[in-house]
């Protein structure tokens, strides 16, 4: 079964809830949390962003992206690429936050820039694992997209924890999907990091749309306390 397009808006919508606290996303959006990694130690760094990419992670590639675009603020933005996701962090920059946000407010190249940036860097490669290992239902990913957006991937350590398979090697779709969301939960609620902890609302809610057997998201999702439609 194809993802619709209305699909589509409400997996990114809940996203959004999760990453913002808006469901359209909020563009200009800074965050400053221990969760990046240089040389293996855990360091503050900016998240940004409609759907929150960070400084160790995609954050340059957003902004080259946004500089090829001729954005009205692409010139100011040359200056910082190269120092992008190198240490020093970039936290402490008030020119180079002030930036961020008065280009994702004034410049809707940026805004544009951005949604273009997750739906290439994000939701495809998301999509195609989803294709690739032969799911078929919204729910599934939703389930999967936040996955990618939260942590990379589905990281391969959380599946040895649970025995399903995915559809591809003649598993069942929605025991998968179960198992790995419980999983998911478990291994948050009882990580070391306390930021990890607090995100088990994510999980919370995917467990909540598979006891309501909303696989096709047709029912509203309340995300986070945040009802999408």
């Amino acid at each position: 079964m194809a993802i619709s397009t209305a699909q589509k808006s409400k997996i990114l919508r809940v996203i959004n809830v999760f990453e913002t606290g808006s469901q359209e996303g909020k563009y200009d959006s800074i965050s400053i949390y221990k969760d990046g990694t240089v040389n293996g130690n855990k360091v503050y760094q900016i998240t940004y962003g409609r759907s929150q990419t960070t400084e160790f992670g995609n954050l340059k590639r957003m902004i080259e992206l946004y500089i090829n675009r001729q954005g009205l603020y692409a010139t100011a933005f040359k200056k910082y690429v190269s120092k992008i996701g190198k240490w020093p962090s970039l936290k402490d920059d008030s020119t180079f936050k002030s930036l961020l946000k008065e280009a994702a407010r004034q410049d809707p190249i940026m805004r544009s820039t951005q949604d273009e940036f997750f739906d290439m860097y994000y939701y495809q490669p998301a999509y195609d694992w989803f294709i690739g290992q032969g799911f078929q239902m919204a729910l599934s990913l939703l389930v999967i997209y936040d996955s990618f957006i939260h942590s990379g991937k589905v990281p391969d350590f959380l599946r040895k924890l649970f025995k399903e398979r995915t559809p591809f090697n003649g598993g069942n779709e929605k025991v998968w999907i179960k198992q790995y969301v419980d999983t998911r939960h478990n291994w948050l609620k009882n990580h070391s990091n306390s930021l990890l902890q607090k995100t088990i609302y994510r999980t919370q809610c995917f467990k909540n749309q598979i006891n309501s057997n909303n696989w096709e998201l047709s029912q509203t999702v309340v995300a986070n306390g945040v009802p999408v439609s």
